[in-house]
């Protein structure tokens, strides 16, 4: 049997209306190492579910005013995807057959063997990851197939995303993606989309920032015949095409106050109006929202709705700046050269010393631009863009507070990144240094610099 192999990251939730029973069930699981949450009836487990997302829940069936199976049945209308223990008085066939079908996997009579439970709530678990590792893993071979790009990193920053996308992509909450441009949020949207149960409906994307108001609106709740000039047929919104699956919204930042409203009602009960139409339409789409700003900043300042804000809130990923990824630049850097392709050792050492502020858009253009300027499958120096050589130049020789060591570090880079600017012209290196050839040889030699194939030199200082 399969088991959760770190109990610190393993959520559960535990939902019954006996305080005495729930505290020790509660106790019991927090001395073995889970993250515990209680709710005593089926309200306060929803609210919770709102919160986070669990590995497994623990589900008293006879509570009042909603009982496990209409719990269970709230569960799978909100998407709260997660394995359910069952706890009876009396199991019956008909019992099991109903909670089976509503997700719940394992069931335990009262009164009951915390022991016995514990077994049950680590095989459920294990049920449940497995089932969300055969989603990615079909998410994975979906987009090979398709030949879209794809998130590539192995940093603890890209682990974490990594893992949230894993844990939020089982639920049809809103998503908040937020991160700098370039950094990559349309992959992490696809990825949520591919690796939920949604993967087989439609995706739709829409950028807020790429439209003006009035057409925005069209676009997102479509239009009828003669709402307005030009609109000589009626049309569909893009809530109506995404019905069903999942719709990103990119830089919901730049969203107008009354598209927001708009919005608004229609994550809250599905209902929308296209423009020129008195008649309500209903929708069950799962929004992915992203944006570059710091929206809770924008709502202190009154340029984004609070309400909205915290709708889509409720679960977020952040996704870090190339700069803040170590080790992840060289990964990028094989992944989209390809085996085809190759670069010399300095060169790569330029590209992960650079602070990309464009993130990895700025990478992957500026990898394209050395492949059309290459004179063979070798990137050089002289293929990258010059702002890329230019930065290396202009870093500082020395940091206040900086040991011997780090100096080092900073005057090999400053001699490799000269050599590559003068494109491995040693004479030229030399000078620009401000120093002799001979000092130079000795420099490259210490440093392990590779020389470049520049043809024959003049010799003497």
């Amino acid at each position: 049997m399969h088991e959760c192999p770190d109990f610190s990251e393993c959520d559960l939730l535990l939902v019954d209306d006996d305080r005495e029973l729930r505290g020790d069930m509660a106790q019991y699981f927090a001395s073995k190492g889970y993250r515990v949450r209680e709710a005593a009836n089926g309200t306060d487990a929803l609210v919770e579910t709102e919160r986070q997302s669990f590995d497994v829940a623990v589900i008293d069936f006879a509570m009042p005013e909603m009982t496990g199976i209409a719990l269970l049945e709230q569960f799978k209308a909100r998407g709260a995807d997660m394995p359910v223990v069952m706890l009876t008085g009396e199991a019956t066939v008909s019992l099991a057959v109903e909670a089976m079908k509503l997700g719940a996997s394992e069931f335990l009579s009262k009164p009951i063997s915390l022991r016995e439970l514990e077994r049950l709530v680590k095989k459920a678990a294990a049920a449940g990851r497995l089932r969300r590792e055969n989603q990615q893993l079909k998410a994975v071979l979906r987009q090979q197939r398709s030949g879209a790009p794809q998130l590539v990193g192995g940093s603890s920053a890209m682990e974490e995303v990594f893992r949230l996308i894993s844990r939020t992509a089982g639920s049809v909450r809103p998503i908040l993606i937020q991160g700098e441009s370039g950094t990559g949020k349309e992959l992490v949207a696809r990825a949520l989309h591919e690796a939920s149960g949604l993967a087989d409906k439609p995706l739709v994307i829409i950028n807020c920032a790429a439209l003006p108001e009035a057409l925005l609106e069209s676009e997102l709740f479509g239009h009828e015949k003669g709402a307005f000039t030009g609109a000589v047929a009626a049309k569909e919104g893009l809530f109506e095409v995404a019905d069903g699956g999942t719709l990103f919204v990119d830089e919901i930042g730049e969203l107008a106050a009354s598209l927001q409203a708009k919005l608004l009602r229609v994550l809250e009960d599905g209902s929308l109006r296209r423009v020129g139409s008195v008649k309500e339409r209903r929708v069950r789409v799962r929004l992915i929202a992203a944006t570059n700003r710091d929206l809770a900043k924008e709502v202190q300042a009154g340029r984004f709705r609070e309400d909205l804000f915290y709708r889509i809130n409720v679960l977020t990923i952040a996704l870090p700046a190339l700069r803040d990824r170590e080790g992840d630049i060289e990964r990028l850097v094989r992944h989209f050269l390809g085996f085809e392709w190759k670069i010399e050792d300095p060169v790569l050492r330029l590209l992960t010393s650079y602070s990309w502020p464009g993130n990895v858009r700025q990478l992957i253009n500026a990898l394209e631009r050395a492949k059309v300027l290459a004179d063979d499958e070798w990137i050089r120096a002289e293929n990258l863009p010059p702002e890329i050589v230019r930065s290396a130049h202009e870093q500082p020789l020395s940091v206040p507070g900086q040991s011997v060591g780090d100096l080092e570090s900073v005057s090999r880079r400053h001699v490799e990144a000269t050599y590559l600017r003068m494109q491995g012209n040693k004479s030229k290196t030399a000078k620009a240094l401000g120093i002799g050839r001979r000092t130079l040889y000795r420099l490259l030699d210490k440093y392990g610099i590779e020389p470049l194939d520049q043809g024959v030199e003049p010799t003497g200082e």
